[in-house]
């Protein structure tokens, strides 16, 4: 399942992690857009200073069910 951590500028925002099957990253016009099958669900201006970091599955753990 695509995964992405949001890390904010210490005292800027709040740490967040999004996860969602359908989940992309997208760049847009100064903007960093994560959306799901329904549309854009979250917004970083990239003047921000955030950082956004996919977490991709570890694939020596094995996936529960």
């Amino acid at each position: 399942m695509p995964a992405y951590l949001v890390v904010h500028p210490k005292g800027k925002g709040e740490d967040v992690l999004v996860e969602d099957p359908e989940l992309t990253l997208s760049f847009d016009h100064g903007w960093a857009v994560l959306s799901d099958q329904h549309g854009p669900c979250m917004a970083i201006p990239a003047d921000s200073g955030a950082t956004i970091t996919r977490i991709d599955p570890d694939e020596d753990q094995p996936t529960q069910e």
